[in-house]
């Protein structure tokens, strides 16, 4: 069908021409989708605002033979307002959606859509501390597209922990035969934290003391890269 609609959330936009954007959402139905927004650049577009980076909108698109091109767009949520008035929860963000454009480039499905919104939703109401809800969205969002770390079992051979060395390239923790000579060695309250993060059990991950909280970043920063196989440009900006 020429006309379609679908709900989805603003991933990033690029100007076209004078008036137009290129607007890349994430959708519910149809996966990541790639449209034209014509004239919403002037000042007297009806839905130029709901087309911004963090907004959540039902659109109706019309299929064309490269890029679709938006007809319609009307607000689900608007998280966008809320998210840039904080530094923290903007560069946050940036990186979320960053990671969901990347991470759904071969194959979307609509838990990855239903993730993101979760967790901007989430950003925006402040229910948990930044840090934590963006780093619980990286270590889902590889889980769904089939890079789950493993922090019960070693990543490599199996073996029951609890283990001491994270290892990003062999896909969590592993045991003391399986390290690699010089690994280095992750305390408890870590593999706690990022456990808890993936399995999204905030009143575990909120109560480990907030000095491990940088050093589970470290890891889940290096772990997203790693599987992403490419550089979050968005991460450079985020306080750790």
């Amino acid at each position: 069908m020429p006309v379609y609609r679908d709900e989805g959330v603003v991933l990033r936009t690029h100007k076209l021409g004078e008036a137009d954007r290129i607007v890349t959402l994430l959708t519910k139905t149809h996966g990541k989708v790639r449209a034209v927004a014509k004239g919403v650049r002037r000042t007297s577009s009806k839905f130029g605002a709901r087309l911004e980076p963090f907004m959540v909108a039902d659109i109706q698109f019309y299929q064309g033979r490269s890029l679709d091109t938006i007809q319609q767009a009307e607000t689900i949520a608007s998280y966008g307002a809320d998210i840039v008035d904080d530094y923290a929860r903007f560069t946050a963000a940036n990186v979320m959606v960053e990671t969901a454009d990347k991470v759904t480039e071969l194959e979307s499905s609509s838990q990855q859509y239903l993730l993101l919104i979760g967790a901007l939703r989430s950003l925006s109401r402040q229910e948990h501390p930044t840090e934590l809800t963006l780093d619980s969205y990286l270590l889902r969002a590889l889980s769904m597209a089939g890079w789950a770390p493993s922090f019960d079992a070693c990543a490599k051979c199996g073996a029951d922990g609890p283990h001491e060395s994270f290892i990003v390239q062999l896909g969590g923790m592993v045991c003391t035969q399986c390290a690699p000579p010089g690994s280095a060695h992750i305390v408890p309250q870590v593999v706690l934290l990022l456990d808890a993060l993936v399995r999204g059990e905030w009143d575990v991950a909120e109560a480990v003391p907030v000095e491990y909280w940088s050093k589970a970043s470290a890891l889940v920063s290096a772990y997203t890269q790693w599987h992403l196989e490419r550089t979050l440009r968005s991460l450079e900006h985020v306080a750790r």
